[in-house]
């Protein structure tokens, strides 16, 4: 592995993989002229292959360009880019975050000359391989604690409720008293629980592990005033880290053993059918959750509030998904996946596609030019958040996914009542250390 120079350390990718690599592939290659080159696509984002596949089909339509897209889950993400890169058709171009960055420092073509890098609204946002552009911001993701406003108004109506607005829960110590007082009446709000089952099945451990597990990372990076990824970390907040948890666990839906088999779906099911007022995931969970029981306008979003203080300025955790273009390709196949990007940039299609259709937040200024803004309600959640000037909770990296998947084995067995909040800890501090010393 290599090392490599990162020019920011700010990003990386949330989004939570819930499909699988087999059978996910899709071609649109049919009426393509091999004479312009071929885009082989391996997206991190199952949530939207279908999306993706309809891209690819409009992009082969207008352009003669083949196009194949294929994804991969979060539990076989990087094992499905390493057989794929291996092969002799490998990917083109293909997905990658601030965590796994480093592992594929081997296949960055610079992008520096791209359209798409410069068209960045902020270009310290892409990720740098040593003096090259080596990956490039494509979606701007936002999470956090998703609610549904219909219920929590039944809540704050309730002549019981100690809480009567939403305003009134910007810290850790009002949202517990909301989820505790709702789990107590749970049958008078109409939800089986507070919150959706905090699941540990491959499809939704990244949630904990990784995701929750950015809060308190954030702030040792803010406490160390750095952005660059550090060799250790304190564990300072780990306390904060078991609030927020242990309120997952006792005011849910699913009791702790059930939850080494609970999915992704499972909860987003859950919040859709209103059976749970509140649901730990991002933007890129919209397209799981609309258009079924919770109307977009009773979608709302609150920080993941862990009794830190001055919390009650925190706004939304902002993430980040990159392109990168494999330089290993044929010059022709490079050329060809140029000009896809460039496609993504320039075409109203793809432009409504990416915006209205994938609900992504976009960091290009040619799409704010235009107007292309996403309607996503979870990504509009933090305009209220950025308006008052409260402070994003930023990516930073993470030793390695196999760190955050430790940790989340770590949590499942705390959950179970089989481990302790020490080796929770253990996993998260002194886990830190071990990894960073493997990949540095």
């Amino acid at each position: 592995m290599k090392k490599v120079m990162k020019a920011v350390a700010l990003a990386a990718a949330a989004a939570m993989c819930v499909g699988t690599f087999a059978g996910c592939g899709s071609s649109s290659s049919s009426g393509a002229s091999s004479d312009k080159g071929h885009v082989y696509f391996l997206s991190g984002k199952p949530e939207q292959l279908d999306q993706f596949k309809q891209l690819g089909k409009e992009f082969t339509k207008d352009t003669g360009i083949g196009f194949d897209v294929t994804a991969a889950s979060f539990d076989n993400g990087q094992q499905t880019l390493k057989s794929e890169l291996a092969k002799s058709e490998a990917p083109t171009l293909f997905d990658v975050d601030n965590n796994n960055f480093l592992d594929w420092t081997s296949y960055y073509d610079d992008m520096s000359d791209t359209n798409m890098y410069k068209d960045l609204n902020h270009q310290e946002y892409a990720l740098k391989d040593g003096q090259k552009i080596g990956a490039v911001p494509y979606v701007q993701e936002r999470y956090g604690i998703i609610y549904n406003k219909a219920l929590l108004k039944k809540y704050f109506d309730a002549k019981w409720s100690s809480i009567k607005s939403i305003d009134k829960i910007d810290n850790f110590k009002a949202l517990k008293t909301v989820a505790d007082e709702i789990q107590d009446h749970k049958g008078d709000i109409g939800v089986k629980g507070a919150f959706s089952s905090a699941g540990f099945d491959s499809s939704s451990i990244k949630r904990f592990g990784d995701q929750l597990a950015h809060i308190p990372v954030y702030y040792e990076y803010h406490d160390m005033k750095t952005t660059t990824e550090p060799a250790t970390v304190t564990g300072k907040y780990m306390p904060n880290f078991k609030n927020i948890f242990d309120l997952y666990l006792k005011d849910s839906t699913t009791p702790p053993s059930q939850l080494s088999s609970a999915t992704m779906d499972d909860s987003n099911s859950e919040f859709s059918l209103g059976d749970a007022v509140f649901l730990q995931n991002g933007s890129w969970g919209y397209s799981q959750i609309k258009d079924q029981q919770v109307l977009d306008k009773d979608i709302g979003v609150l920080p993941i509030y862990m009794g830190v203080p001055g919390e009650e300025k925190q706004g939304l955790t902002v993430s980040f998904l990159y392109f990168a273009v494999n330089k290993n390709s044929s010059a022709k196949d490079k050329k060809a996946t140029r000009q896809f990007l460039d496609y993504i940039l320039k075409n109203d299609k793809a432009r409504k596609i990416f915006t209205d259709d994938m609900g992504f937040e976009t960091p290009f200024k040619s799409y704010a030019k235009a107007g292309y803004k996403t309607k996503n309600p979870i990504q509009r959640a933090n305009d209220a958040y950025a308006k008052a000037g409260d402070y994003d909770t930023v990516i930073y990296p993470l030793p390695s996914q196999q760190w955050a998947q430790s940790l989340g084995n770590a949590m499942l067995e705390y959950a179970q009542g089989t481990g302790s909040w020490a080796k929770v800890t253990s996993a998260f501090v002194d886990g830190w250390a071990k990894e960073y010393k493997s990949t540095h």
